[in-house]
């Protein structure tokens, strides 16, 4: 029943996140905790950043193949980043479980206001990376990553948005540069919560062969409803909503 849950639900996020491009993860957690059933909100919070790694990485493959990655923006964001990860993952376990998993339901309010603003194509030149950028891309860098750590999320949603405003890239090079972020951070994240005994590897396994099957099927949706993707962000983005405020009220009745 559990391995069922969990990969229906890896198939779910995996999909999403191939449809919408960004913002599928973070319901990963919210989904281990209510559909599949975890006990503990620390160690929702550590499989989810097994699963996001392992799904983004693989991704990131896809778009290292296409020529879409820019691998000094990529190497120096996830430098910067997976040490805020480490932070910010070292501070999330400290914090009690339903209080996290409250701050965790504001952050999915955020990601649904930032998924209904329309998306910009960026710049469409190569932007050199001078001594200024390289100094916003490593606070960026290091400022998504804490955030990622302590709430144990891919954080692609604040990485594409993050590199664009550091370098100037255009979107499809922050996309596919964004997931080599997101695979570190998670990774990042995920090392120190399996460190105290935070992670259920045979659940994390299953949300992975899901998600990958998911994201399959997302991007193939995608590709034939090229032309709706605001329409899907904006449905998303309530579905996001939703889930926010039944986080809310489940924290709200066990605290």
């Amino acid at each position: 029943m559990i391995a069922a849950a969990a990969l229906a639900c890896g198939v779910f996020v995996g999909f999403t996140l191939g449809l919408v491009g960004g913002g599928g993860s973070v319901l990963a957690t919210p989904m281990l905790l209510y559909v599949v059933g975890m006990p503990q909100a620390h160690m929702a919070i550590g499989t989810s950043a097994v699963a996001v790694s392992a799904n983004a990485l693989v991704n990131f493959a896809g778009h290292a193949r296409a020529g879409t990655v820019r691998w000094a923006s990529a190497g120096m964001f996830a430098t910067a980043g997976v040490l805020g990860a480490v932070a910010g993952s070292s501070l999330g376990k400290m914090v009690d479980g339903q209080r996290l998993i409250g701050l965790f339901a504001l952050l999915m309010l955020v990601v649904g206001g930032l998924m209904l603003r329309p998306r910009r194509p960026g710049a469409l030149e190569r932007v050199a990376l001078s001594r200024g950028c390289v100094a916003r891309t490593l606070a960026t860098g290091l400022g998504v990553g804490l955030l990622a750590g302590f709430f144990g999320i891919g954080g692609g949603f604040l990485i594409v948005p993050g590199l664009i405003f550091a370098t100037g890239m255009p979107m499809i090079n922050a996309v596919g540069t964004s997931l080599l972020a997101v695979g570190a951070f998670g990774l990042a994240t995920a090392t120190n919560y399996a460190v105290s005994g935070l992670v259920d590897w045979p659940v994390a396994c299953e949300f992975i062969a899901g998600g990958i099957v998911g994201g399959v099927a997302g991007m193939s949706a995608a590709m034939r409803l090229a032309g709706e993707r605001q329409l899907l962000s904006r449905l998303f983005a309530g579905l996001v909503f939703a889930v926010a405020f039944y986080v809310l009220w489940r924290s709200q009745r066990a605290a």
